[in-house]
């Protein structure tokens, strides 16, 4: 027989803060407001992916934060409170970007926004990764993502 309360209480960590990362990504999404809208219109940089591929990478990433999140609150480290606190920064700038660059248009400042969050990422990074390696690794992707959509907003900056 399956210990349900056993599983639960092992993995709500884990399920919460995918929970958590997903609502922000929803919350991102709403204030974006029409997004495709405006990608549409913009003169696009060279590597620029068609608009369907954002929802789908930004899906998988936010469950990969959340799943590296979940990780270092279980840890129970003693670190694991600041690297909590960063994440949540870089989480809420997350969310505050397509306010900047979709809904208000400020393109140039979003791009400012977005390497600000590329930097909190890597710092987060840097105290997941300290706190479990696996964490870590689960940041990766997010990061990298980061890197390609600074060039992406500076280069539609830069060209409209």
């Amino acid at each position: 027989m399956t210990d349900w309360k056993g599983l639960w209480n092992k993995y709500k960590p884990i399920v919460l803060q995918v929970v958590v990362a997903l609502l922000a990504g929803g919350l991102a999404s709403l204030l974006g407001g029409n997004t495709a809208s405006l990608y549409g219109r913009l003169i696009s940089p060279p590597l620029a992916p068609p608009g369907w591929v954002f929802p789908v990478v930004w899906t998988i990433l936010y469950v990969l934060m959340g799943i590296a999140a979940g990780i270092v609150v279980k840890s129970e480290d003693v670190d694991s409170g600041k690297a909590m606190t960063l994440y949540y920064i870089q989480l809420g700038l997350n969310v505050l970007w397509p306010l900047l660059f979709f809904r208000l248009e400020w393109i140039s400042l979003a791009a400012v926004w977005l390497l600000l969050l590329t930097a909190a990422v890597y710092a987060t990074w840097q105290r997941f990764r300290e706190i479990n390696a696996v964490a870590g690794w689960l940041l990766v992707p997010y990061l990298l993502w980061c890197v390609f959509a600074l060039y992406l907003n500076v280069g539609f900056a830069v060209l409209n």
